[in-house]
């Protein structure tokens, strides 16, 4: 396995992006840092069968601040980072009920897969690493104009933005630090407990507050260990689904639900009125229109016709069947243009990702 933190000499870009971390916003790396303990050991397992440089662990400090649920204004989301293009690309689902960028282990397999190929492409983990923020082709293009590999020397140039100028530094200082918190300062880090957990598979659709009763634990925990759900219950549209359940409790769960016939979907039926469309149903209920069309198979244009009957969300899970991280990027747009023109946080999210993944 190539090692390549050993290979970077502290410059003074890296230098300034170390006084960053653990100067200006010692605070809060020091949470973030904390907080990679949740995964790091999956991360570390995951890379190491994948054959990829250990350091690489570290780079979601830079993407997402290890929070699963870190989403950007260029609509990348997940530990990650990925685009759904590129997650899609890698093989992540992401559809109505799931978004698997935000599964921290299927979407780990992705980014190594990711990695692996932008090394193969480049051979340079500075220029893969500049390609997982930029997008390969914009990495080629450089290339191809400036006539040299080399990512120190590209940067003194033109042809790539300063996020991406920044982000490799960036990448170094952090690495440093998680590497080495002590010698950084970082002299009191609460690291999390790596997750733990047991899988079940079930066969039919199931809310998660019924998981979580069965699981003898709260709908908060089971989100925790599988934040790729994004409704209220387990995707309805696959023969079966895998679901995470705290550590220890599997052999209650199993034999709670085999205990009963009603493995709990909530589900309700609305009688369709003369004049009803897709949206006047869907505001009167206070869901989104996209709840009606995935229950019953429709698109937004369908024609309902008066008396037929179709299925709608409970009342109790009206609020889950909107995308609040679609609204939250509308409501913010203009703040995220503003925001683009200043200095790149690389904490929660390294950037707007326009071009590829990250």
């Amino acid at each position: 396995v190539e090692t390549l933190y050993e290979n970077y000499g502290f410059n003074k870009s890296v230098e300034r992006s170390l006084n960053y971390y653990s100067k200006r916003i010692k605070e809060k790396f020091n949470v973030v840092l904390g907080r990679s303990g949740r995964y790091l050991s999956m991360i570390t397992e995951i890379f190491k069968e994948k054959n990829l440089p250990q350091e690489l662990v570290f780079l979601p400090l830079i993407e997402s601040g290890f929070n699963m649920y870190a989403y950007s204004p260029a609509r990348a989301s997940g530990l990650w980072q990925f685009i759904a293009g590129t997650g899609k690309r890698y093989g992540l689902k992401i559809d109505w009920w799931v978004d698997e960028r935000r599964d921290p282990i299927k979407a780990t397999i992705a980014a190594a897969d990711y990695l692996s190929d932008l090394y193969g492409m480049f051979g340079s983990w500075n220029l893969a690493l500049a390609a997982y923020n930029a997008g390969e082709w914009r990495i080629v293009k450089a290339i191809d104009k400036t006539k040299t590999d080399d990512f120190w020397a590209l940067r003194e140039t033109r042809h790539i933005k300063k996020e991406t100028k920044d982000y490799v530094p960036y990448y170094i200082a952090a690495t440093a630090i998680a590497k080495d918190p002590e010698g950084f300062g970082f002299e009191n880090v609460s690291y999390h407990e790596p997750m733990a957990y047991d899988e079940v598979v079930i066969s039919s659709p199931m809310d998660i507050e019924a998981i979580a009763r069965y699981a003898e634990t709260d709908e908060k925990e089971i989100r925790n260990l599988n934040p790729e759900l994004k409704r209220w219950c387990t995707p309805p549209n696959v023969s079966s689904y895998t679901v995470r359940i705290p550590a220890g409790t599997k052999e209650k769960f199993l034999a709670g639900i085999s205990d009963t016939e009603d493995i709990s979907f909530s589900i309700e039926r609305y009688t369709v009125k003369k004049g009803d469309t897709i949206k006047k149903i869907a505001s009167r209920l206070g869901i989104s229109t996209d709840a009606v069309t995935e229950l019953n198979s429709l698109n937004k244009n369908s024609r309902l016709a008066a008396g037929m009957t179709i299925l709608v969300p409970p009342k109790s899970a009206a609020h889950l069947t909107k995308d609040t991280e679609v609204a939250k990027k509308k409501k913010s747009s203009k703040k995220s243009r503003r925001a683009s023109k200043k200095k790149k946080n690389y904490l929660v999210t390294s950037a707007e990702k326009k071009g590829q993944t990250s």
